[in-house]
């Protein structure tokens, strides 16, 4: 599991055998999930995130949309 970063309580990161789906990373803290993807960026899944949480974790990831593809490449091939 490559780990994109960490921005407060939050990790980003891939699944190494995922790079056959579209790009998207994943988004925990403790035991709470979500999953975005990318293109543009939308929720595909979430488990134990709040509503209001899930809006701010979007946002996070729709700043970082440059760097997050960027990342995805290195990982998977363009």
């Amino acid at each position: 599991m490559p780990s994109i970063e960490r921005i407060g309580p939050y990790r980003l990161f891939f699944y190494s055998e995922e790079g056959n789906e579209p790009p998207h990373v994943h988004v925990q803290r403790e035991r709470a999930t979500a999953k975005f993807w990318l293109q543009p960026v939308r929720l595909a899944r979430s488990r134990r995130f709040a509503d209001h949480e899930l809006q701010k974790l979007q946002k996070m990831v729709e700043e970082n949309q440059e760097r997050i593809p960027e990342r995805w490449d290195e990982h998977f091939g363009p």
